[in-house]
């Protein structure tokens, strides 16, 4: 597919305490991110909002790109194009001026997503896609019962799905994303058979909720599941997933078409 990709970082994207997330630990699954691809479905000039330092932007349909304000620009890799700047509220765009668009991890950053979310509708003549999470599942994931605080933080950021979709209109589907057990983006629910590697450092900073909590969290967290591990408790109750091909959690992707 020849499509190309216009990406904007919105002001209000990719800044703050995302800046370490952005650098490290979030490069896109390819998996995930043919689901994108997919529900973008014939869309040939594609507006990606909020691409930031370019995690999960659309594999197999190439293109220009752009990002968000500040450092997150600074972070692009240098093949990428350079990023349109502008709130995802108040989008330089002619009505219907592009064929698709999407929105990839980024929407529970806007100032007003259901805002943001309405421009976007306004300058897409096709199918709106937005990758997110349902944060009514978000406490459903084994690592709310070690750091609660992380996912009570990850449930009240994301906007619910129901408020999506009365944003964007028209006719919405709404798929649950299989996160598969060797995923590459640095998430929480990505490391849903492999609880070890929550227990470096650099996985929780890769992921962003983790900066919004004490010293304090991360240590009672680092302890208690670095001792449910060693005497077997962890296994116990959720080795099972250690196997499990692929993850059904929060993770959602919203499609809409008018």
């Amino acid at each position: 597919m020849n499509a190309r990709t216009h990406d904007l970082g919105a002001t209000d994207v990719g800044r703050g305490a995302d800046g370490p997330a952005l650098r490290s630990g979030r490069r896109p699954d390819p998996r995930i991110a043919r689901l994108v691809a997919e529900a973008l479905g014939g869309a040939r000039d594609v507006l990606n909002v909020g691409a930031g330092a370019g995690s999960h932007r659309r594999p197999a349909r190439a293109a220009g790109p752009a990002a968000p304000s500040g450092s997150a620009h600074a972070r692009r890799p240098a093949l990428l194009p350079r990023a349109v700047d502008a709130a995802a509220e108040d989008l330089p765009f002619s009505d219907g001026e592009f064929d698709g668009a999407m929105s990839l991890f980024s929407v529970h950053h806007w100032n007003d997503p259901a805002a943001g979310l309405r421009e976007v509708r306004r300058v897409t003549r096709g199918p709106v896609v937005v990758l997110t999470r349902a944060p009514e599942r978000v406490r459903d994931f084994w690592l709310y019962g070690y750091a609660p605080e992380v996912l009570d933080i990850e449930a009240r950021r994301h906007p619910p799905v129901r408020a999506l979709t009365a944003a964007l209109g028209g006719t919405v589907t709404v798929r649950t994303v299989p996160v598969p057990l060797d995923c590459t983006d640095g998430f929480d629910e990505a490391y849903y058979g492999r609880p070890e590697m929550l227990l470096e450092p650099a996985a929780r900073q890769a992921y962003s909720a983790w900066s919004f909590v004490d010293d304090g969290v991360r240590e009672r967290f680092d302890r208690t599941l670095r001792g449910d591990l060693a005497s077997g408790a962890w296994d116990r109750r959720f080795g099972h997933l250690r196997t499990l091909p692929a993850y059904e959690g929060s993770l959602v992707v919203v499609r809409a078409t008018p």
